[in-house]
């Protein structure tokens, strides 16, 4: 009787919900849609492996504060946000809104993340996120009324606003009234065990992981505030995501989004996904097709029904070869960090030549720095260093020692060893070892010698940290495009994974000085405090002396040989699908690779 209760009362809730079933009293007014579109229809995407489900949560793009695709800053989720002295943010909640299982969206889905969540040491052993701490310091979190919630340092925290429109955000609120049953604070003991039991959990807190999925978008129970909603229990190859139908933004003309009823992704071996978007099996693909795909694609088109596009790659480089200035080896070591080594390398480079054998002269030779689309962008920086001179390159190399050769014509290290090295990579495409075949002939001229060893992504990972790989060439910088507002962290040692020329003294800061090394180099040091005084800076012509300055500094040193940059990322879409832009920064940060571009208002005509 009480289960036949339960279930009518749920059913009362789901169809009391349905007839409310729309955007909030204040919707999100998009007005400066290129068309306004009609509801309806299906976009079928592929994706190579089953947690690609996220892509949902990147691609819907909802987030409390967002970049807009020229990177202004706006309230998107929140009705508005105020900061103060750089260190109060007050946000201010949408009234009506709900989350999509039509529960009201409140500061109490704050108040749980922040009590609950990152304060728990059960669910945060490290505790809260780093981007809620300045100096050590966590945040004062106030419930100022139910759709009102303020956030206090007692210093800036200039990090914290574009941690929250980040394409991987950093999300600190939560569907209290979902996840509620599933901590040990909330829920019922009995009924907690036996949940525990049934989804053979090792405890509570791995229960609540696995059901705390919101920028993964796997568990179809928990609600969520994106315009699709997954729909789909894994495992499975196939994905379906229907539309939120309480969705918080509208058109001009008041018509609720996302236009699209249903997003599918479909698993599928990458290696086919060429083939299949050749096929037409797709509506729009960007995932796993590459340049070298583009001349297959293009002649597909008129059998697949797809429309290839072309958008310039946001990278700070598409490729660049990494030096390691920690590397076990004394000898290259010395080198590496030598200013003239590392020029006399990159003057030795043909870019042009990289670019035309590959990219059909489509790229453009650049170091790893920040690209035009930039505000912060002036020529020089990308120029630095990328002058292809081999006679100043072989003046160079004489100059640090290096005039004596073996028989083969290979330079001789001070030791009498050959200058001669293995550059690491992992091998994920072609495009990295067909790259290095031609950087061997141009080094060979300069008496340097190279070999290429791919190895799995772990593996060199493991040899970078330990000093043992002494040069890898893998993607460049992640935020070709940055504006002043967001942190600078390329730019100095701050992420043993994303950096590969200086793992040590990443690793010293991520680890606050408790492993690693600390910076030696004076102008490491230099970019160090730099990046520090924009973490102290919430001013934005500071914050825009400290890149620009930072971005001087960093490019002259030439501490990364760049290749080239803004490689076209092929972009294949119904010829029938609308609001897609013609021509977009393709890039992952901040952009979200689609998301920046709202696919909500996407839309197909007749």
């Amino acid at each position: 009787m009480h289960r036949l209760a339960a279930l009518f009362g749920a059913l009362t809730f789901c169809l009391t919900a349905a007839a409310r079933a729309g955007p909030p009293d204040e919707p999100r007014v998009l007005s400066d849609l290129p068309e306004l579109g009609r509801p309806g229809g299906e976009l079928r995407s592929l994706i190579g492996r089953a947690r690609d489900t996220r892509l949902l949560y990147v691609f819907g793009h909802a987030r409390l504060i967002g970049y807009d695709p020229d990177l202004n800053l706006a309230p998107d989720i929140l009705a508005s946000y105020d900061v103060q002295e750089g260190r109060i943010f007050t946000f201010r909640l949408r009234r009506g809104h709900r989350w999509s299982d039509g529960r009201p969206f409140t500061a109490e889905d704050f108040r749980f993340f922040w009590e609950d969540m990152a304060s728990n040491a059960a669910l945060a052993p490290s505790g809260p996120p780093i981007q809620l701490l300045v100096g050590g310091e966590l945040p004062k979190v106030e419930i100022l009324d139910e759709l009102t919630v303020r956030y206090s340092w007692a210093a800036p925290n200039p990090l914290f606003v574009p941690a929250l429109a980040a394409a991987t955000p950093v999300a600190i609120y939560r569907p209290a009234h979902y996840l509620k049953q599933f901590h040990e604070r909330y829920a019922d003991p009995a009924t907690l065990a036996r949940l525990i039991r049934e989804t053979r959990s090792r405890d509570w807190v791995q229960l609540f992981l696995r059901k705390d999925r919101l920028d993964d978008l796997d568990n179809p129970a928990m609600p969520t505030l994106q315009p699709w909603m997954q729909t789909t229990e894994g495992p499975a190859q196939r994905f379906v995501a229907v539309r939120n139908p309480y969705f918080f933004r509208v058109d001009g003309k008041g018509q609720q989004l996302p236009y699209l009823d249903r997003l599918v992704l479909q698993v599928v071996d990458p290696k086919l996904i060429p083939i299949k978007t050749g096929a037409g099996e797709t509506d729009l693909q960007a995932r796993h097709l590459f340049f070298k795909d583009y001349t297959f694609l293009k002649q597909a088109e008129q059998r697949s029904g797809l429309r290839l596009l072309l958008w310039p790659e946001g990278r700070s480089a598409h490729l660049a070869l990494f030096p390691n200035l920690n590397a076990r080896d004394p000898v290259w070591r010395g080198l590496f960090r030598d200013l003239r080594f590392r020029q006399a390398l990159s003057y030795g480079l043909d870019r042009e030549a990289l670019s035309e054998y590959i990219y059909f002269g489509l790229a453009e030779p650049s170091n790893n720095s920040i690209i035009p689309a930039s505000p912060l962008y002036r020529e020089e920086y990308g120029k630095r260093c990328t002058t292809h001179d081999p006679q100043a390159a072989n003046r160079l190399l004489d100059e640090l020692g290096l005039d004596k050769r073996d028989r083969r014509g290979t330079r001789l290290l001070p030791d009498g060893r050959p200058l001669e090295l293995i550059v690491e990579t992992t091998g994920e495409d072609s495009e990295q070892t067909d790259m290095l075949e031609l950087i061997r002939d141009q080094w060979q001229e300069l008496g340097f010698t190279i070999h290429a060893k791919p190895a799995d992504r772990e593996v060199v990972r493991n040899r970078i940290f330990s000093g043992d790989a002494l040069m890898t060439i893998s993607y460049g910088g992640d935020i070709g495009m940055p504006t002043a507002v967001m942190p600078p962290r390329a730019l100095a040692p701050t992420s043993q994974a994303d950096q590969p020329q200086w793992p040590k003294w990443a690793q010293y800061y991520e680890t606050k000085g408790a492993a690693g090394e600390p910076p030696d180099l004076p102008e490491t040091k230099e970019l160090m405090a730099l990046f520090r005084s924009w973490e102290q800076s919430y001013e934005p012509a500071r914050q825009t002396e400290i890149w620009e300055r930072m971005l001087d500094l960093y490019t002259s040193q030439c501490y990364t040989l760049g290749l080239i940059q803004e490689v076209r990322q092929p972009v294949a879409m119904r010829t029938n699908l609308r609001n897609v832009p013609e021509t977009a920064i393709f890039n992952w940060e901040p952009q979200g690779q689609f998301g920046i571009y709202r696919p909500d208002t996407f839309f197909y005509a007749d």
